[in-house]
């Protein structure tokens, strides 16, 4: 069942101290800003970009080079164990027994194989079976072990605080009384092993570096190339006129610069939008106060020349009527311009939207009061939230219950309502005056437009003032017969956003 809407009679008795909203301030937010020439704190867009290239590559090369050593020392290594290896097998095969006795006669060859840049040393030994030295330097390499059949041995050893990579061999001896194995140890020192290691990878770090300058300055000249359009941009933009707000061209704008140049032209419009509002506001304070101006001169001359007290009193009585009746105009002005900035432009907050109108009507309860006029609300709803902006919601409902009730008659009736259907919150003011003929309803909202059923009264912006209210908050207005008639009814639809209880 739905709650039945109380009436809530406002008079100047009884009531607290009636309150308008205090004008709040608003501040122009810049949507645009020129570029200026001075230098930034922010890094190069250009390098950004180059490094973002660069090291992932930078990275690939690192992980090469390691490679590269990696395989040179395999590399290295290989070549040096195969070198010891045929140079223990070339030894071994001079092994003899002659007479009994084992003799081990070192060839040329096997020695000559080392030859190479550096001054390396080549160690040898040779052992009978029973560890007795055949051939060699006694203190020069021992194996840690002995070999496993004829598989060689190959192990890393020092030799008089140098490196030595050595291999060991076993060579098979016959003779009539007993068998056995004679073992063979070719080692060499490192330094042309380190001298190979070292320049197959430089060689390789040499050309990987390469690689990376002239990807490095391929790089830098594609993104040079690829940054023209927005270069180009940004000159154009330096360039322009300041007043000169037209779009640019989006026909030949490349996809990745299209949220930008399209974000420059939605700023442009707003920048348009806003002075076009702030030239409408000065031209329209500009006819609108030249009249009441002038009137206010013949006036003040007028009670000046009037030698009359009671008519210098009446001259004074005309100027403060027609003070009060600028200040009002200057007030819609602003109010105006200020809707007029649209919703993208308005800073919302959540609201309470019953309270604001609780609160309207009361403060304008002396005014009603003046004239008897029974000004009423109607609501069940004790909060209902809003996202919209304080001022401008509290200033539509001051338009539409103050132009109820200068347009209704001594002794009438105006009612505010506010109901929520579905989604909608529906703030509904009637009066019981002339009303608006229907031929009128859709021309009242021009601004400075007066009904010709409701005479000269007024600025003929209240209205005005309403639908730009209105359409900055999403929402719709619409005017109405009273029932019963005679008045107006003006209905105000806004998008609800949560009810608390």
């Amino acid at each position: 069942m739905k709650p039945t809407p109380t009436r809530s009679r406002f008079t100047s008795i009884g009531c607290g101290a009636s309150s308008r909203a205090a004008a709040s301030q608003s501040s122009l937010c810049a949507d645009w800003a020129m570029f200026s020439g001075r230098h930034m704190a922010t890094r190069s867009l250009r390098w950004q970009l180059l490094g973002w290239l660069v090291l992932p590559l930078a990275a690939v090369v690192s992980f090469n080079v390691w490679t590269t050593y990696r395989n040179a020392s395999v590399t290295a290594d290989l070549i040096t164990d195969r070198t010891l290896l045929a140079s223990a097998r070339a030894i071994a095969e001079r092994i003899r027994l002659i007479d009994g006795a084992i003799e081990a006669p070192i060839p040329p060859s096997a020695l000559e194989m080392f030859a190479s840049s550096m001054p390396d040393r080549v160690l040898y030994r040779v052992t009978a079976p029973g560890g007795i030295l055949i051939a060699g330097d006694p203190d020069a390499i021992v194996p840690p072990r002995a070999p496993k059949g004829l598989e060689p041995l190959y192990f890393d050893a020092e030799f008089r605080n140098e490196r030595v990579r050595a291999v060991a061999i076993a060579q098979p001896i016959i003779s009539a009384s007993n068998g056995g194995s004679a073992l063979v140890a070719v080692g060499e020192t490192l330094r042309g092993h380190d001298q190979l290691l070292t320049g197959l990878w430089l060689k390789a770090l040499r050309d990987q570096l390469l690689l990376v300058a002239a990807a490095g300055i391929l790089a830098l000249f594609g993104l040079h190339r690829g940054l023209a359009p927005l270069i180009s941009l940004r000159k154009e933009v330096v360039e322009r006129d300041p007043s000169l707000l037209a779009p640019f061209g989006t026909a030949n704008v490349q996809t990745e610069l299209r949220p930008l140049v399209d974000a420059l032209n939605e700023a442009f419009a707003r920048i348009q939008r806003q002075i076009a509002a702030q030239r409408r506001f000065v031209a329209n304070a500009a006819h609108q106060l030249r009249t009441p101006l002038a009137l206010l001169k013949t006036q003040a001359t007028v009670g000046l020349r009037e030698p009359n007290a009671g008519a210098k009193d009446e001259a004074l009585r005309a100027i403060d009527a027609t003070v009060n009746g600028m200040t009002r105009l200057s007030n819609q002005l602003l109010s105006l311009a200020r809707a007029e900035q649209g919703s993208a432009s308005l800073r919302k907050d959540m609201v309470d939207f019953a309270k604001i109108t609780r609160e309207v009507v009361e403060s304008l309860s002396g005014l009603a009061a003046d004239r008897d006029i029974d000004l009423g609300y109607e609501g069940a709803l004790s909060s209902l939230m809003l996202f919209g902006h304080d001022t401008l919601l509290r200033e539509l409902i001051v338009n539409l219950v103050d132009n109820a009730i200068r347009y209704s008659p001594d002794g009438g009736v105006v009612t505010v309502s506010l109901v929520l259907s579905g989604d909608l919150v529906t703030l509904r003011v009637e009066d019981n005056g002339p009303g608006i003929p229907p031929g009128e309803r859709e021309k009242v909202f021009e601004r400075f437009y007066r009904s010709l059923a409701a005479g000269s009264e007024g600025t003929g912006l209240g209205l005005a003032i309403v639908r730009e209210i209105v359409a900055a908050h999403d929402g719709s207005v619409q005017l109405a017969d009273r029932e019963p008639p005679p008045g107006l009814a003006v209905i105000v639809l806004l998008p609800k956003v949560a009810l608390l209880p």
